[in-house]
């Protein structure tokens, strides 16, 4: 799956990510929501380290493209059938590495984009696999609108995100309110896979998190980035 965005500099980038690398529970406020909405699974505590989990290239999908929600989900009868969406940063390796130090970390980014965490919650809380299949469906994972490069960004650690659905405010919160920041997320991935150029790291949603449906308009908008806007689609 190759996605294909404009970078700030003006040069187009071409996303093929070896590997997308997403952070669970990296903002206290959404671990509370969490631990409210499911407290067998989710404890109101900070975790020891960074919660990681894969997304897979298929859920990829650029700006304007839909979020299309599966038709077979209808076959399990599931009482109440959720797919959320989840506003979040995403950060783009522009030099790999293993063993990354902390104080190193931001010279191995190229840039920053957008990107919606899209989640099916029915499989992510019942799989015994965990949450790999909940959060790796086709469509799952839209990004952009562009990439800006670090140098522009400024700093990464106080950027608005927030997210809208059909125009109403859902999520809105600031990144220096990450539990484990960028610099120190990268260390801690680096150490546990070495990531290379193209690598996509997901830095986690803040509260708000909620359910779409067909005919919804989504949108993930960060500051200095811009606004991913995807239509929500059944299949």
């Amino acid at each position: 799956m190759t996605i294909e965005l404009p970078m700030s500099n003006g040069e187009p980038y071409r996303l093929q990510p070896q590997k997308i690398i997403c952070l669970g529970l990296n903002y206290y406020e959404h671990i509370k929501e969490s631990a409210e909405a499911d407290s067998e699974r989710f404890k109101d505590e900070i975790p020891a380290e960074p919660i990681l989990f894969p997304k897979t290239q298929n859920t990829l999908v650029g700006p304007g493209e839909p979020i299309v929600i599966p038709a077979f989900l209808d076959d399990y009868g599931f009482r109440t059938c959720r797919t959320d969406y989840e506003g979040e940063l995403c950060v783009i390796i522009g030099k790999g590495g293993k063993n990354i130090p902390e104080a190193e970390a931001y010279d191995h980014i190229l840039g920053y984009t957008c990107f919606n965490d899209v989640s099916q919650r029915n499989f992510q809380k019942h799989d015994q696999a965990g949450w790999f299949r909940g959060k790796s469906l086709d469509t799952f994972g839209p990004i952009g609108p562009k990439v800006v490069i670090h140098e522009e960004i400024g700093d990464p650690q106080n950027l608005a995100i927030q997210t809208r659905l059909n125009g109403e405010v859902v999520q809105d919160a600031n990144t220096s309110l990450m539990i484990f920041p960028i610099r120190e997320t990268i260390a801690f991935i680096s150490k546990q896979f070495t990531l290379v150029q193209g690598d996509l790291i997901v830095t986690g949603t803040p509260k708000g998190v909620g359910p779409l449906a067909p005919g919804d308009v989504v949108e993930v908008e960060i500051d200095k980035i811009g606004i991913l806007k995807n239509p929500v689609e059944r299949e």
